[in-house]
């Protein structure tokens, strides 16, 4: 039995709250049961540097905790001087996300600023991001559109992601916390909503697994996938 008390294939309860920040031009307060995220996104007229004079826009993000969005007070990442590696490497992953799935050329020279808070963290944090940062986008670009900003459709499909792994021999979706921290393998998955691989990153904790097993979670991530997908097109009606 999971901590949660969830089958293998459940998620967590999801709900997706829209226009949660008044300034933002999309934004989106995701919960994954008490992993919650407010994902605003921004846009700015300009584009970086090396992309000025080519028409086209770009889309990045920015990704940190409050510090008591975990049992023990983290410090601010500002107070160190620096962000750390895994910032880093969660706020890329948010943004080729979300590249993934957008026509860039219909911005123009504008870029759109995703950022990603995480308010309370009980696993999936970044999974959550992806997921709801597609959301505030979506309704960033519905507040360009009202404003005939955009030269053409720039969201080709949706794109959400899920977290997967081995936990006690069996093979689950969406990992909490006291999963995540004793899972014999975990993964993170990101698709589009045609089905198509964006990414995935996975990693043996206590062993090397079998691709039979990484099959087992490929079809847990689908299935889950599926299930988001259907939710954010529900929420953005």
């Amino acid at each position: 039995m999971r901590p949660s008390k969830r089958q293998a294939g459940d998620l967590r309860p999801v709900s997706f709250q829209r226009a949660f920040s008044h300034h933002a031009e999309g934004s989106c307060l995701i919960k994954f049961g008490n992993t919650h995220v407010l994902c605003t996104a921004s846009l700015e007229d300009r584009v970086p540097p090396w992309l000025k004079g080519q028409g086209r826009g770009w889309i990045t993000a920015e990704y940190g905790m409050l510090p008591r969005a975990t049992s023990d007070r983290t410090r601010r990442e500002a107070t160190t001087g620096h962000q750390s590696g895994r910032s880093q490497e969660i706020q890329r992953l948010i943004g080729r996300s979300l590249r993934a799935v957008v026509d860039l050329q219909a911005l123009g020279e504008r870029q759109i600023m995703v950022d990603c808070d995480v308010l309370q963290a009980d696993g999936g944090t970044r999974t959550a991001s992806i997921t709801g940062a597609w959301v505030a986008l979506h309704d960033c670009f519905q507040w360009m559109r009202a404003r005939d900003m955009l030269r053409g459709e720039p969201m080709k499909d949706n794109v959400a992601a899920i977290s997967c792994g081995i936990y006690k021999g069996e093979a689950v979706l969406d990992l909490d916390y006291p999963e995540d921290s004793d899972a014999e393998a975990d993964a993170n998955f990101v698709f589009t909503g045609k089905g198509q691989i964006v990414e995935i990153q996975a990693t043996a904790e206590k062993g090397a697994f079998s691709e039979e097993r990484m099959a087992e979670l490929t079809a847990l991530a689908k299935k889950g996938i599926a299930e988001l997908v259907n939710l954010q097109k529900l929420t953005v009606l």
